[in-house]
């Protein structure tokens, strides 16, 4: 298995290297896998009809809602866990206090060790395109785990009370 990277020739604007061409790493885009391609896939491997998997995957996702909006953090099998979370201003004083701080609702996801293990175990197949859209080079990685620092760190997984986001909120 290997995740699809584009590297994409383009002028920068801003910073040190700006009016410099340069290629710029991301993502391949997916497509969606819609719940029934999913339901399918598990069926298959699990040798369960789909209708008992459809039910436990319905059943499921309404648990991790429920328990997630009373505030609990919920294990995801195999992936880590996930939780409810809020970017909001702050104030000086207790009286100004109230929902209306509230900037941003968040989903926040805590990988586990398994599936952090799994991301650097995988290998990249890069693709490289000049600035008129011509590919000019493909590359396939053969990297090897290095370090846990190669995956981002959580995002303040323990964290209970509030903290600077870096980008001039607090965390609630």
């Amino acid at each position: 298995m290997a995740i699809k990277v584009k590297a994409v020739e383009r002028l920068q604007y801003v910073g040190k290297y700006a009016g410099q061409y340069r290629y710029v790493l991301q993502a391949e885009m997916y497509n969606r896998l819609d719940d029934a391609k999913v339901i399918e896939e598990a069926a298959l491997r699990s040798g369960m009809r789909k209708s008992v998997i459809t039910a436990a995957w319905n059943v499921i996702g309404e648990v991790i809602k429920a328990w997630a909006t009373e505030g609990h953090s919920v294990a995801l099998p195999g992936l880590g866990t996930m939780r409810f979370g809020v970017r909001a201003t702050s104030v000086a004083s207790v009286s100004e206090v109230g929902s209306s701080l509230i900037t941003c609702r968040r989903i926040i996801f805590v990988p586990g060790k398994d599936i952090k293990d799994e991301l650097l175990s995988t290998s990249f197949n890069i693709t490289c395109y000049d600035k008129d859209g011509k590919i000019v080079k493909q590359v396939v990685s053969d990297d090897v785990k290095v370090q846990d620092e190669a995956v981002e760190p959580d995002d303040n997984s323990g964290q209970q009370g509030g903290g600077d986001t870096g980008d001039g909120e607090d965390t609630l």
